[in-house]
Order: structure tokens, then sequence, then C-alpha cells
């Protein structure tokens, strides 16, 4: 939405808004119970939640015990800000699915966690009178009971209109997180660094454990573990500075025999190993910490 055909949300002075909001979850799973438990806790109140399986509805019994299980229609209709905590690929269904069955929308928050997306997917509820916020949590769920002291420092992806950002915001330090605003039409290139960060994180760290356990290795996880961390820490202090390793050092025999016996034991973890050792290389190559005619030996140990 541009500049130009933004409608007129008609936000109160932040002096004049109530100390408390009621607060409903559309999804009532792993993310919606443990932003619901944090709103509460800032002095909000849940009143309602939708909830399909029963392991939903336990977290609800459970982590809000004050609202209502009911249908995502009567959800919205209860409530002053709502959470909408469903899987990306659901999220515009949903957002058109509540204009379509007249859910009550004029003047509600509605504020989706998806990385995914930034205000624009709820443009249906928008057009009917909704308030739409982007939050998304830069927090792995696992749905215990510690996932809201989670939320304490980490970061909040925040996408909106321009006019209500100041509510967005309020709404992240209110649950104890740092809002960090994300231009709309940054959002899949904010989700893709994430995701490729965390979750391929956690397949390299498996790989490691499995070639380890093949190698002998009786407790891999313990092995890992300091080196990973240090690992890890180097690269979030230092950037390209901290890495370390063959490729850093150029040593092009080393790699050649990572290559060939990962391709005895698993192709796959060839062609992993081969694809980030290459991007390794150019970064490092980049940076001036690997020598042209080294890189060029690198690239030729690593070709298929």
């Amino acid at each position: 939405m541009n500049a130009s055909a933004m409608p007129d949300f008609g936000l109160p002075d932040p002096a004049d808004r109530p100390a408390r909001l009621s607060v409903g979850v559309v999804g009532a799973g792993r993310v919606g119970t443990a932003l619901g438990v944090a709103l509460g806790r800032a002095g909000h109140r849940v009143v309602a939640a939708s909830a399909v399986s029963e392991a939903s509805r336990l977290r609800v019994e459970e982590r809000l015990p004050e609202a209502e299980v009911t249908d995502p229609r009567d959800v919205v209709a209860a409530s002053e800000l709502v959470l909408l905590t469903v899987p990306d690929d659901a999220l515009p269904e949903l957002a058109a699915g509540l204009v379509a069955t007249g859910t009550p929308l004029e003047g509600r928050l509605v504020a989706h966690t998806s990385g995914r997306y930034g205000a624009a997917v709820l443009n249906p509820l928008t057009e009917a009178g909704a308030l739409p916020l982007a939050l998304h949590p830069v927090m792995t769920f696992t749905g215990r009971p510690d996932d809201v002291n989670r939320l304490t420092g980490i970061s909040f992806g925040v996408t909106s209109p321009e006019p209500l950002r100041p509510v967005a915001e309020a709404l992240v330090l209110e649950m104890g997180g740092e809002p960090v605003w994300i231009a709309e039409e940054r959002r899949p290139l904010y989700h893709a660094a994430l995701a490729s960060g965390a979750n391929h994180l956690v397949t390299l760290v498996v790989e490691a454990m499995d070639l380890l356990r093949t190698a002998g290795v009786d407790e891999p996880g313990r092995m890992l573990g300091p080196l990973l961390g240090a690992a890890l820490d180097n690269g979030l202090r230092l950037g390209i500075d901290g890495l370390t390793g063959p490729v850093a050092r150029g040593d092009a025999g080393t790699v050649a025999e990572h290559v060939a016996e990962l391709g005895r034991i698993s192709p796959e973890s060839r062609r992993a190993y081969i694809a980030l050792a290459r991007l390794t290389a150019d970064r490092a190559l980049a940076a001036g910490r690997l020598k042209p005619e080294d890189a060029e030996r690198l690239l030729e140990a690593l070709a298929d």
C-alpha cells in the first residue's frame, strides 16, 4: 500500500489509549500462547482463543486460563488486539476468510507473527477497517513453559503502515522484546536470512554428529559443544575474521581428502560440504583472508 492510498487509521493519542487491551489468539500453538502469556504479564487480558487440536486446547487451558475457546470469528469479535499465529501458508486464506464471514474488524489491531510476510498480507482486513501489524519474534519455540521467558531481549521483526509503527513497537517492548523495523519489500530476504542461519545450523549440527558417530565417537554432542559454541561466538563477534579451519588456511590437500572421504560415506554430505566450502572460500577471498593462488587450489579440490 503506497502513501497516497494509506487509509486514515484514526489512531488515538497514546495518552488516551486504555492501559489494558482485550487480546484474542487465532491459532493457539507454541507462538500464540507464549505471546498471549507475555501480553498478560504486561497487563493486557487474553479473553478468547481458537484451538483446533487437543494439544492446542490444553495449551490454552494451562497458559491462558481466562480465555474462552471459540471459533476465529468470535475470537476477533471479542478482542481489541488479535494475534494471528497460524502457519505462513495459512495466513492469506485466514485473512480472506475473516472478511468473507463478516467478522467485525473495524478499529481492531490485528497482528500476525509470520517472518515471511509484512503487513500487506493483511490487506483484506485493512480494507475492512482493521489496523495491521507484523510482529515476528526471532526465536524458536518448543512448546515448553519456558517459551515465554525466551522473549526477553530478543528481536522482533516489525512491519506496519507508518502511522501504526509506534503501536507495533510499543507492543513488542511490552512483551520484553526489541523492535527492529523491516521494510515491507525486505521481508522475504529478512526471513530467508533467519531461516538459513537457524534452520540450516541445526541440520549442520545433526549432520556433524552423525558423521562423528560413523567415525566412532560415542558422544558427538559432548565433543562438538565447546567447538561449535566458540565458532558461533567468533562468527557473531568477528564476522569472517572469526573463520578458522582448512579453507581459511588454503589447505587444499586436506579439503580434497574431506571430499573424497565424504563421497565414500555419503554423497549428500559431500555435495553439502562442497557447496559450503565454496561459499566459505569466496567470502574468505573477498575479505582478504585467502590468497588468490590458495583459492584457486581450493576450487580445484572442490570441483565436481
